[in-house]
Order: C-alpha cells, then sequence, then structure tokens
C-alpha cells in the first residue's frame, strides 16, 4: 500500500511541475516572441517601428479581401475586436483599419497585440506602416479606445492569394506596470 501512495504523490508532484511550467509559458509567449523576432529579423519590431513611408501605387485591376480576427489570451480580462471583420483593398493601396480594446481587469494594465497573418507566405508581402502591435498599450481602469493599423500589400502578392487573414491575439501584461 504504501508503494502505491508513493507512486501516486510522485505522479501528483510531477503533474503539478507540468501545470506550473504550462503557466509560465504563456506568460513567457510575448517576450520570447520578441526575443525569436530580434534573433530572426522576421517580423523584428525595431524595424517595424521604422515608419516606412508608403507609396502607393494601387493595382486596381484586382481585389484581395483582408479578414481581421481579434483573441484575448487566456490570463487576460479584455473587450478586443476588429472595428470591421472584413475589408475588400487593391494590392499597392494603403489602408487603415481599427479595432477596439477595453480594459475590464478592474485596474491600470498594459497590454501587448501579438499579429499572426495567413497564409503565411502573405507575411512577406503584407506591410504595417503603423500597428497598435508596435509597442504594449497602457490602459487606465475600464479605459477603451479605437486603435489603428495602417498597411499595404505588395502588388506582387501571388495571383492565387485573395483572401488574407490578419489575426491579433491581445496579452495582458500587468505583471510589467510598476507599482506607484
Amino acid at each position: 500500500m504504501s508503494e502505491l501512495r508513493r507512486a501516486n504523490r510522485n505522479m501528483t508532484w510531477k503533474l503539478l511541475a507540468i501545470a506550473a511550467g504550462s503557466f509560465g509559458f504563456g506568460f513567457a509567449l510575448v517576450p520570447l516572441y520578441n526575443v525569436l523576432c530580434s534573433v530572426t529579423g522576421y517580423g523584428d519590431q525595431a524595424k517595424l517601428l521604422q515608419k516606412v513611408a508608403a507609396i502607393e501605387h494601387p493595382d486596381y485591376s484586382r481585389t484581395v479581401t483582408v479578414e481581421f480576427l481579434a483573441d484575448v489570451a487566456s490570463a487576460g480580462e479584455f473587450e478586443f475586436r476588429p472595428v470591421k471583420r472584413t475589408v475588400e483593398v487593391h494590392p499597392g493601396q494603403l489602408f487603415t483599419a481599427e479595432f477596439y480594446a477595453r480594459n475590464l481587469t478592474g485596474r491600470d494594465t498594459m497590454a501587448q497585440a501579438v499579429p499572426n497573418i495567413a497564409p503565411s507566405e502573405v507575411a512577406a508581402y503584407f506591410h504595417k506602416t503603423e500597428c497598435f502591435c508596435f509597442k504594449p498599450q497602457h490602459f487606465k481602469v475600464d479605459e477603451g479606445r479605437t486603435m489603428p493599423v495602417r498597411f499595404i500589400i505588395d502588388p506582387a502578392l501571388p495571383e492565387h492569394i485573395d483572401l488574407i487573414t490578419l489575426a491579433y491575439t491581445f496579452f495582458d501584461e500587468s505583471s510589467r506596470v510598476s507599482r506607484r
């Protein structure tokens, strides 16, 4: 009987360690993303902050649908959504879309949006010139606001692509808020 009890205790500790590790990994995702971007140069926020002056050369013979998705990480309490779910744009045309976020945490906090573009091959053709995802956003208690993302799709986008999905996950980074 004591052998079974010892085996159960060991299994309990292992499961608790896995749960704690998973919880810690969830909080480490945003910093890990930033490190990955700085190492690979892909999506490097330092480069993205250098807002390139967009020179428009729209291809009016072609239309691409851009779909917007918004999600809040499980550890956060925010209302977060696109103002419009889809837009039709011409490659080469500068476009502004908006997302709405509202702090429901009951305290001042910081939040960071992490983008994802699908299909993945589109990332090289989708250029954001301004985005709320470039830096953490400070929110006061119950504050809500509209946040813009300006982008241009390279006219060299392959012809077979007519739908692009731009998705954001919103993370509460309250652990980084200085307590005053």
